[in-house]
């Protein structure tokens, strides 16, 4: 792939059989948390992580034997969360069959697993180990050296039940016979989502969102209240979707972020000033209290917003796509987020086709921001 290769969409019925880094999302269906739980030691999301089930510890031994059969397939990255799980691939060498091919039987053997999960055998959840013991030596006074229970001990019980799992749904469908077989609940209903990537700008970016999964999904569970998607917030005459802390429409000072494109062909021309200025002017009505509101387009715009972050300055930022379930803003914006320095905004519904946003979008957008400064101050 060349290097300016952006991020892509897989389009119905493609194939892709060449080199390249996939990126492999499985949802659970209802987005049952049947795969994981999440545990925040301390209530700190940054020690947050998730002890894997019998189905999840199946699962991700599944993952891995891809390239068992698949040898031209590397998994290079993954993360299992509670209801969903992410993995990086990477196809080192052009496959026969192309990559929905492969995703396809990984999913049809997981999908074996989540019908053995709702049949009753004797496979031991995670809850059913002992806690740790806090004796110095590992171990509860009086006990012996060999029952000491041990972080292998629990991984050992984990890969057990595991391998029961895998077992018995591999005979699951002749012990049933079809009709039965296929009336049992079905935990994977919808085949894996794939974007392809590029190869190198992107596979550190999508790494770090990965890893990050786990402590994110803490923040909101410890702060519901700044990532719960809110209907209707009136402004002025106008009613948007919200996400973030609505405290910041009770402010006393709001000012847009708008850089018009007269001040950039100047810049393009030698004359730096106005652009300079407008920017700089930015920066120190946040400094001095003024909430910024804008739809942070433009480049330098986006300048703007990057100081607004770093200084932990309050803003409310227009979108021209709304809020899909499940929806959590990333990285500085997350955490802008999660300390309530941040409101997102959409006046319009969440379109899943939408990619690109247009000329009027952004016209539409930028007068809501004035629009709402004039309407709060």
């Amino acid at each position: 792939m060349p290097d300016k290769e952006t991020w892509q969409w897989q389009e119905p019925g493609s194939a892709w059989k060449g080199v390249g880094l996939y990126h492999i999302t499985l949802t659970v269906t209802d987005r049952q948390p049947v795969l994981g739980r999440l545990t925040i030691p301390g209530d700190d999301p940054a020690r947050a992580s998730v002890v894997r089930t019998p189905l999840g510890d199946a699962l991700v031994d599944t993952l891995m034997s891809i390239s068992r059969y698949h040898p031209e397939v590397q998994v290079l990255h993954f993360c299992l969360m509670p209801d969903h799980l992410h993995a990086v691939l990477y196809v080192r060498r052009p496959m026969p069959k192309g990559i929905g091919t492969l995703v396809r039987g990984f999913w049809q053997a997981v999908k074996k697993l989540g019908r053995a999960v709702s049949v009753p055998i004797p496979i031991p959840p995670p809850s059913s180990v002992s806690p740790l013991p806090s004796s110095p030596l590992g171990g509860t006074e009086g006990g012996s050296p060999s029952s000491f229970i041990t972080p292998n001990s629990i991984r050992e019980n984990l890969q057990e039940a595991s391998r029961r799992l895998q077992a018995f749904s591999a005979s699951l469908r002749k012990q049933l016979g079809d009709e039965a077989y296929y009336r049992l609940p079905p935990v994977f209903t919808e085949m894996p989502f794939i974007r392809p990537m590029g190869r190198y700008s992107q596979l550190p970016a999508t790494i770090r969102y990965l890893d990050m999964n786990p402590q994110r999904l803490a923040t909101k569970r410890l702060r519901p209240g700044f990532f719960r998607v809110q209907k209707d917030i009136t402004i002025g005459d106008r009613s948007y979707d919200g996400v973030g802390n609505v405290a910041l429409l009770m402010y006393e000072q709001y000012a847009p972020v708008h850089v018009r494109s007269w001040m950039v062909k100047l810049a393009q021309q030698g004359n730096t000033t106005p652009l300079r200025d407008c920017k700089n002017g930015c920066v120190l009505k946040a400094r001095q209290g003024a909430v910024m509101v804008s739809p942070f387009i433009s480049p330098d715009e986006k300048q703007v917003q990057q100081v607004l972050l770093r200084e932990q300055r309050p803003c409310i930022l227009l979108t021209d796509n709304g809020f899909r379930d499940y929806y959590k803003p990333s990285d500085a914006l997350f955490d802008a987020c999660a300390e309530g320095r941040l409101l997102i905004l959409s006046p319009w519904p969440y379109d899943g086709g939408k990619r690109h946003i247009s000329r009027e979008d952004c016209m539409a957008l930028n007068h809501m921001a004035e629009e709402i400064c004039a309407a709060l101050t």
